[in-house]
């Protein structure tokens, strides 16, 4: 199955879960990059300020079209309780464009379900979901949950 990682990270976190499911499906991978800063306390602050208001910035343009792809899995870390702004503005570009969709979602505390559902307005009911705590990042124990959602999509 021809598979696309798409994901957004802020801080590396979302990045390493996405590069790792890549690996695991022998996936493509495309990076969501954003036309403003994000860095330190005040790009922290502006980030979950756009995901509370729904906001849908700008996003730099992307190489895959996929349209090409049989399962786009879309990566991203949880701003205040829901999906991050350039991931929502992806999916309000290309989510109507998806075959199949899965999510998958890194966070420190909640918000994976809002998030899902968001995504799933966006781009059509996903089929598989995968969350990652930042600590599970840190420890390297998300490799074992990457590869048991890798299993998961294999099999559907």
């Amino acid at each position: 199955m021809k598979t696309l990682v798409v994901y957004y990270s802020r801080t590396g976190n979302t990045e390493k879960v996405a590069k790792e499911i890549a690996k695991a499906l022998k996936a493509d991978v495309e990076q969501i990059l954003d036309t403003k800063s994000r860095a330190g306390f005040f790009g922290w602050l502006m980030a979950g300020k756009e995901s509370t208001r729904k906001v849908i910035p700008q996003i730099k343009g992307t190489k895959k079209d996929v349209s090409k792809f049989e399962l786009v899995i879309i990566g991203t870390p949880i701003w205040a309780f829901t999906l991050a702004s350039p991931v929502r503005a992806y999916l309000a570009k290309f989510g109507g464009n998806l075959k199949r969709a899965a999510f998958f979602a890194t966070e420190g505390g909640s918000g994976d379900e809002k998030a899902f559902k968001a995504m799933a307005e966006l781009a059509g009911k996903p089929i598989a979901t995968l969350t990652v705590r930042t600590n599970e990042v840190a420890n390297g124990s998300y490799v074992k949950l990457v590869k048991g959602f890798a299993s998961q999509l294999r099999k559907i």
